[in-house]
């Protein structure tokens, strides 16, 4: 079976998932990080994702030493077939099955499935996702019913023992600024402030006070709302 001291982090290069990866260095003796080209509109988080790992290991030595290598995934063929205004040029909406128009049908289930074959093979026994249920954009596979069945598949089909963390399911996102906090103090929030992307619209150019983004996508909406609630509420040290 796969090591379970042993973590392979969905790493997307935005807010979420660089918490989770700093999550991981904490906890885990051998961190791997994983990323995917689906053809997302905001491909400038493929950049974004190793100035984050690479200052990660710059600025706190003992995470340092824990990272390991990373991976990308080519998965176009997957992002052409699911033809949302995540990965095409298309309004930022609801449709007519009261879901966003960024929702990319099961992106989180292919994106585990993929991880986990990969997993497999490195002997990362876990894996670490930035799903979340609490402050999300209304997609079905971040929620936990389907992450938990999700793992349980994976775990009969390849004969596996994997554990999927997903450190954030049950946070804010002003919870998740906590606990950027609290995992590495203001370096980390500073870093995650600057160096992490999260606008659906790939834009770099505006600076915000909660970071860089086109400040009106869904994306960068909760970012934004995350970060004025925390930092109205003094910064609060999140509650293990």
């Amino acid at each position: 079976m796969a090591a379970h001291d042993h973590a392979l982090v969905l790493f997307s290069g935005g807010q979420d998932s660089s918490v989770c990866l700093a999550w991981a260095l904490e906890r885990y003796a051998r961190v791997e990080t994983v990323g995917f080209d689906y053809g997302q509109r905001h491909a400038v988080e493929m950049t974004a994702r190793q100035v984050v790992r690479r200052a990660l290991g710059e600025r706190f030595p003992t995470w340092a030493a824990r990272l390991g290598g990373d991976h990308v995934l080519d998965m176009r063929g997957f992002g052409a077939i699911a033809e949302t205004a995540m990965t095409a040029e298309r309004a930022f909406e609801v449709t007519a099955r009261g879901l966003p128009s960024t929702f990319v049908p099961g992106r989180n289930l292919v994106f585990l499935a993929y991880a986990a074959a990969l997993a497999d093979r490195r002997g990362a026994g876990v894996l670490v996702g930035g799903m979340c249920e609490t402050d999300f954009s209304g997609y079905p596979d971040c929620r936990r019913v389907a992450i938990e069945a999700q793992g349980k598949a994976l775990n009969l089909g390849m004969g596996q023992d994997f554990r999927i963390e997903t450190p954030l399911m049950a946070l804010t996102k002003a919870e998740t600024w906590a606990l950027a906090k609290r995992l590495g103090g203001e370096a980390l929030v500073e870093l995650v402030l600057e160096e992490s992307h999260t606008c659906y619209r790939g834009e770099r150019g505006a600076r915000h006070v909660w970071g860089y983004g086109c400040g009106d996508c869904p994306a960068c909406g909760l970012r934004a709302h995350g970060w004025a609630a925390w930092t109205d509420q003094g910064r609060p040290a999140l509650v293990p």
